[in-house]
């Protein structure tokens, strides 16, 4: 019996992906688990596997756009004639404004289309398809007026409209594949969420002193981004609140705390997740952090692995500090700008501190001020007092 492939879905918000590559070709005998497919999504690549043994039947060609539980293809016992699907429903255009109506004969697949000698002509200059042309002439034939009249129906569909007073743009470029994506999930974030933001600058002397020394050991490299993800978890395991998910009407809270960290690539953001940052020491968590970023960077990630994130944390080391909005359905984000020395007042005394300013994105309807700002202090303690968040847990 033959065995659908589809488009699997790879995250919560996928709606699509596209067939990059077959990795076997038709009739070509597959085993369960081979890889047979790459799939790119607006987050990652993915190599599909096959779930059955038997023969493979692409029904899309390399390069098609599938939507999530879309039909690819299947997979056949030895002999077997693949199922007849539907065929799918093709748009057609309207007809120009003002012309008559007519009903075009029906033409069989790669059949001449019925047209004009000045419509043939035409439509070999401006590179229309005779096919797609709605017929307006005698007995369904496709003249020059319908062909031209569908060449500026393309034109105008494919130009976007400036805004008066604005000049020609050098370059227009569709908003589509990852950024679309981050701009239907940041709009989707501010409609659905009360986003309130806190800031907070902190003292980062210590931290970095001791991240650097423990890097000249030779030991793991730490970076401040891994002080700020363990020193989260140690507030979090402290305010609670924070560390939920709004889930249609109820809240849901989590002793375990898997912390995403946003990471950039060439089109945009992916946000990979650590999972259980309070069971691990700073060490293990920047090995893991080290792999996901290699992943992101080259890729590689898995569903898996930027999924099911409970808090986030966005570094940009280039800005004093910035409001990070909302993963949708996670209750708060915590971005931190660069560092940077600045003269502070110490016991009555004027010293040279390294500071970073944090800001803390959080859902008011779920997380009130009080708990905020409560656990910006626990945060602060975390980061400026950071001795226990060095310490190497006993294996």
């Amino acid at each position: 019996m033959a065995t659908s492939i589809v488009m699997p879905r790879l995250g919560d918000f996928m709606m699509e992906g596209t067939v990059v590559s077959w990795a076997k070709a038709e009739g070509e005998a597959v085993n369960q688990g081979d890889v047979i497919a790459e799939i790119e999504t607006e987050k990652l690549n993915y190599d599909l596997e096959a779930t059955d043994g038997g023969f493979l039947h692409p029904v899309v060609p390399e390069g098609a756009t599938v939507a999530v539980d879309g039909l690819l293809g299947y997979v056949l016992a030895e002999g077997e004639a693949p199922p007849v699907a539907e065929a799918p429903q093709q748009a057609v255009a309207p007809p120009v404004t003002g012309a008559p109506k007519r009903a075009a004969p029906r033409r069989e697949a790669g059949a001449p289309v019925a047209s004009t000698p000045g419509a043939r002509r035409l439509a070999a200059k401006l590179g229309v398809e005779l096919a797609d042309v709605t017929p307006t002439g005698p007995r369904g034939r496709v003249t020059d007026a319908d062909v031209r009249a569908h060449a500026e129906r393309q034109a105008a569909a494919d130009t976007p409209a400036i805004p008066h007073g604005l000049p020609e743009p050098s370059r227009t470029e569709p908003l589509k594949g990852m950024r679309k994506s981050i701009a239907d999930h940041m709009k989707g974030s501010l409609s659905a969420t009360a986003q309130l933001s806190y800031f907070l600058e902190v003292d980062v002397t210590e931290a970095q002193r001791l991240r650097r020394e423990s890097s000249k050991k030779g030991e793991t490299t730490l970076g401040l981004p891994h002080v700020l993800i363990m020193a989260s978890a140690a507030a979090l395991g402290r305010v609670v609140a924070l560390n939920s998910v709004l889930a249609g009407d109820n809240v849901l809270y989590f002793d375990r705390i898997d912390i995403g960290l946003a990471v950039a690539v060439t089109d945009g953001l992916v946000v990979p997740v650590v999972r259980d940052v309070g069971a691990k020491d700073i060490y293990s968590v920047a090995e893991e952090v080290q792999e996901l970023v290699g992943k992101a960077k080259s890729g590689k990630l898995l569903p898996d692995d930027m999924v099911g994130g409970t808090f986030t944390i966005s570094v940009l080391g280039a800005v004093d500090g910035f409001t990070p909005i909302l993963n949708r359905g996670q209750s708060a984000i915590l971005g931190a700008g660069r560092t940077g020395e600045k003269p502070v007042v110490r016991n009555g005394e004027v010293v040279i501190r390294e500071t970073m300013t944090l800001s803390l994105t959080a859902d008011h309807q779920v997380i009130d001020g009080e708990a905020a700002a409560s656990f910006m202090r626990r945060l602060q303690q975390a980061i400026e007092r950071p001795a226990p968040l060095f310490k190497r847990l006993e294996t």
